[in-house]
């Protein structure tokens, strides 16, 4: 039955049954009106108000619906929001120490299964690209000099453009600017923010 109702079926049938019946009713009236005044009038009152009252509760269902889907689409995108922003606190926890930990990689690890459930295929596979760097260039040593810092850092920057495109790329298509002008200018931020580094 409540499937019927989202599909607004149970309406349909309910509007159809009105209007059919509505129909031998007024029938039936006109040739009950000579023995009671204004059957049809009535009957006409009665048949308006179920139709107002079945219409207006098929509209209400479907703006519910609509409503819902949209509650429920600014939810997910606030999960992937948070999702991204505890790997970016995360990562940049594990520069700043200039050391690797256990503990660091058991986190990251955590993360790949938050990203598993919230982020998008192309998230997912810069995600590991820059997992890659991440262990050839630091893991391994469990430090962090300043050229590994660097390679995280475009490694890092290649992957927020994905985030980006999949956070807020319909409105980055609104812009006008180009998905590659984006991306151009995400990676000299990060070259940028490199080499004022070693200055």
């Amino acid at each position: 039955m409540k499937k019927l109702f989202e599909n607004n079926v149970f309406m349909m049938l309910m509007s159809m049954i009105v209007f059919v019946g509505g129909y031998f009713f007024l029938r039936l009236a006109y040739h009950m009106s000579d023995r009671m005044p204004f059957t049809q009038e009535i009957i006409l009152v009665v048949l308006g108000t179920l139709a107002t009252i079945l219409i207006t509760a098929l509209l209400l269902n479907k703006q519910t619906a609509v409503e819902l889907d949209k509650e429920q689409s600014v939810k997910f995108i606030e999960l992937k929001t948070e999702t991204y922003q505890h790997l970016i606190d995360t990562l940049e926890e594990i520069v700043l120490s200039s050391s690797v930990t256990q503990a660091d990689v058991t986190r990251l690890k955590f993360h790949t299964h938050r990203l598993a459930i919230f982020a998008s295929p192309s998230v997912l596979k810069e995600y590991q690209n820059f997992l890659q760097v991440f262990h050839d260039k630091i893991e391994k040593d469990k430090q962090v000099s300043i050229e590994d810092a660097d390679l995280l850092s475009t490694a890092l920057a290649r992957l927020t453009i994905y985030i980006r495109a999949d956070l807020v790329g319909e409105l980055d298509e609104e812009s006008g600017e180009t998905r590659q002008q984006i991306e151009q200018q995400i990676m000299a931020n990060a070259r940028g923010g490199s080499d004022k580094e070693r200055t």
